[in-house]
């Protein structure tokens, strides 16, 4: 019982949690073997008071993961246990670095969070809100809980797949400028695929570098540049939560896995302080709300009538240099010579800003005709709450 009392009577201190709070109910068996699947079964052993299993078990995920730090953390915890009782997890001799405890205990924080509370299947990120149909996947950060979540599209629904520990910026999230070591807040999408023969071997088996800044993230003066997905050091498994300079950083094998699903230019990358859930009835009420919203917009278009299309965008809008006043000017012009207007869209994406403001990043494929004018676009459109009411705060290309 000594190591049980060690551990479960110091942990919420030292940076786990006590029995009484995470440690109720074995999770459900996983039928992967995934580090997180055998870090919580150690876990639970412990619990159980099984120590020589425990023991068993992280030598097992020593042997899978060699340069798995936490592991060595936890099996020297089990070992000195033998011998006396642990006063905190990682009660490893003076002369032992405190920062480098601090980092493996806050490590093993959220991985047995993440263990005992994975994502309900009756339930989806709030952001997800339409992939298109060539939208195979999306991902979802979580910087709060350093998670990374895959969701597959299946049939415009989002279903859970996996889940990833990760590292983030060592400042942590809501990037606002070069340096500043925070990981940015927003939707974004994977730009390319850097192989590892192009990189040093800190960015270990790969790099997917994503969109940021945004346009939403320029027009508030946000900038820096080289957020990516990537590794770790050859001899590093995995990393601090907080850790990076901004960037994403998986465990190598997690993200050789994750590069199978990625597509460039396509797959979006929201990425979140804290992921808000939904239930499958709120996520289509907001989806279908919005849907409805641009169909009016379409509509009002069609009908040439100005002043209804109008309505449509917020009194801060702004496109091109372009501000309400002029967006709509410039649209009377057009219409003067126009006798009819025909407007298909298609190929839609929605995805809600994860960040403080209400705000929806939606794109399209828009098929113009009118009689003197044919032209089809990819279009980027970023609607806001305002007034209660829907309306867009910026249009351009998509």
């Amino acid at each position: 019982m000594q190591l049980r009392r060690g551990l479960s009577n110091t942990l919420l201190a030292g940076a786990l949690v006590c029995a009484s709070a995470f440690l109720v109910s074995p999770a459900p068996a996983q039928a992967d073997p995934s580090t997180d699947n055998l870090l919580g079964k150690v876990f639970d052993e412990i619990e159980s008071n099984h120590l020589d299993l425990a023991l068993k078990n992280v030598e097992a995920l020593i042997q899978a993961k060699p340069n798995f730090r936490l592991a060595y953390l936890i099996k020297g915890d089990l070992l000195l246990a033998r011998g006396r009782e642990l006063k905190t997890f990682g009660d490893a001799p003076q002369g032992s670095s405190v920062e480098r405890l601090a980092d493996l205990r806050a490590e093993a924080l959220v991985r047995l969070h993440a263990y005992r509370d994975r994502p309900s299947q009756d339930r989806v990120p709030r952001y997800l809100l339409q992939l298109r149909a060539d939208q195979r996947y999306a991902i979802v950060v979580d910087n709060k809980r350093s998670r990374l979540y895959l969701y597959q599209n299946e049939n415009g629904r989002p279903r859970f797949v996996a889940d990833y520990y990760i590292s983030t910026g060592k400042r942590g999230g809501e990037k606002t400028r070069e340096g500043d070591e925070k990981t940015p807040v927003g939707v974004y999408h994977v730009t390319a695929s850097l192989p590892r023969n192009k990189l040093s071997d800190f960015y270990g088996s790969g790099a997917f570098p994503i969109s940021y800044p945004n346009e939403w993230d320029r027009r508030h003066g946000r900038n820096g540049h080289g957020i990516w997905l990537h590794g770790t050091p050859s001899d590093t498994y995995s990393r601090a939560p907080r850790a990076s300079n901004g960037c994403v950083v998986l465990a190598n094998a997690d993200l050789d896995a994750l590069s199978k699903k990625l597509q460039i230019g396509l797959t979006p990358v929201i990425i979140s302080e804290q992921v808000e859930w939904l239930s499958l009835d709120d996520w289509n009420a907001e989806r279908n709300a919005l849907n409805a919203e641009i169909q009016r917009w379409r509509s009002d278009w069609e009908s040439m009538d100005i002043d209804r299309y109008l309505t449509h965008y917020s009194r801060k809008f702004s496109a091109d240099h372009e501000n309400l006043a002029q967006w709509g000017q410039h649209k009377r012009q057009v219409n003067s010579g126009k006798t009819w207007i025909k407007l298909k869209l298609s190929n839609f994406s929605m995805f809600r800003n994860p960040g403080k403001d209400e705000l929806v990043v939606v794109t399209f494929d828009q098929d113009y005709r009118s009689n003197n004018l044919s032209n089809t676009m990819k279009k980027r459109q970023y609607w806001t709450k305002e007034g209660g009411k829907w309306r867009i705060i910026y249009e351009g290309a998509g």
